[in-house]
């Protein structure tokens, strides 16, 4: 769809209103309504890419008022420091499990992004950016030229699979028998990252600290590792 400057501007900042408000009209509805399948982040993205799809604009428009949303994401996720530091004991009486639940994520998402990519054939540029998807946005998008990725294409393998974790985590935890905090917070913060932390919290506040926890160091040592790792996957 060739569109004017003018016109652009008008459908960027349109895309922008739309954002905002299916959010707060999707949290709204979870609120009353507490369903999996009504989450702000299955419903609202499905919404908007149904808007897209009717009226034709593009990623390119739809990014360009709406990019500074995503880069909020760094302050977001720093600002479960606050949650951590409140909870800061867990780190002394769970060094060992929250070291292995960190661990675990990044080497299980790593070598499950790499096998995925091979198995569906996925073109290069899209199987490189995959492969940080197992950590929060800001981590994931900073650490993705390390491996030949794309961070706009990461976002989005980011935002899949923390929506895939935010809808069957609780039922997979039922079903390897997790009940732990620490287990359950770990699993969906290594797995889902800030989507499954959202999760994490409202299940319980211990919970939700493990996950930010997870979620948070997960993020850095894959900052911190991407230079070295990056190579193996390239």
């Amino acid at each position: 769809m060739n569109l004017t400057n003018d016109r652009v501007a008008a459908a960027s900042l349109a895309c922008l209103l739309a954002t905002v408000g299916c959010y707060a009209l999707a949290r709204w509805l979870y609120r009353r309504h507490r369903r999996a399948w009504l989450q702000p982040l299955v419903t609202a993205p499905l919404v908007l890419l149904s808007l897209l799809l009717l009226s034709g604009v593009g990623y390119g428009v739809y990014l360009r008022d709406t990019r500074w949303l995503m880069w909020m994401m760094g302050p977001a996720t720093i600002a479960y420091a606050y949650p951590i530091y409140q909870r800061r004991a867990l780190l002394r009486r769970y060094p060992l499990s929250l070291t292995a639940g960190v661990l675990s994520g990044l080497v299980l998402g790593l070598l499950g992004s790499w096998s995925l990519a091979h198995l569906l054939r996925l073109p290069p540029v899209l199987a490189h950016s995959l492969l940080t998807r197992s950590v929060s946005t800001p981590f994931a998008m900073a650490a993705s030229g390390y491996f030949g990725g794309t961070p706009d294409i990461t976002a989005l393998c980011v935002l899949g699979t923390g929506v895939f974790g935010l809808l069957v985590g609780e039922a997979v935890q039922g079903w390897l028998g997790l009940r732990s905090s620490v287990s359950r917070g770990a699993s969906l913060g290594a797995a889902a990252h800030a989507a499954g932390t959202a999760k994490a919290y409202e299940l319980d506040a211990e919970i939700g600290a493990v996950s930010s926890l997870t979620m948070v160091f997960a993020g850095i040592a894959m900052v911190l590792l991407a230079p070295w790792v990056g190579r193996w996957f390239g």
